[in-house]
């Protein structure tokens, strides 16, 4: 499979990276409040950019539940309660994004190394089935 995507969509993936990496840095450095508020915006921004205004939109409206949580842990981020945020806002976009695992996943097992460290598991249990 190759996957074509234009500039903007780099952009938009290099903020969602950036976004990310600021916000585990920020859980590492005992929930630092700024790198967690940075963290969210970034990765917010790399997600509008990637898929649009429009389609973010609908995203949200349509996982109703995953919106409030996320939109609940931000607002515990910013009132100082950041391990509650943060809980609320990872269950949040797992409600949300659920309906893009299964092509995450089928992405991430066509990767070198990454798909070798995904497929291992169920190779491993799969000889063990089989005896």
């Amino acid at each position: 499979m190759v996957y074509e995507i234009t500039e903007q969509q780099k952009v938009g993936l290099g903020l969602i990276g950036f976004g990310i990496s600021f916000a585990f840095l920020g859980v590492s450095l005992f929930f630092d409040r700024g790198l967690l508020a940075l963290g969210n915006i970034l990765w917010l921004a790399g997600v509008v950019i990637l898929i649009g205004w429009y389609s973010t939109l609908q995203l949200f409206r349509k996982n109703y539940k995953g919106t409030a949580c996320f939109i609940l842990g931000l607002f515990f981020l910013f009132v100082r309660w950041p391990i509650v945020g943060i809980i609320l806002e990872i269950y949040g976009c797992f409600v949300v994004f659920s309906g893009f695992w299964p092509s995450v996943s089928g992405f991430l097992c066509h990767i070198p190394v990454v798909g070798w460290v995904i497929q291992y598991p169920v190779m491993f249990l799969d000889r063990l089935r089989r005896g």
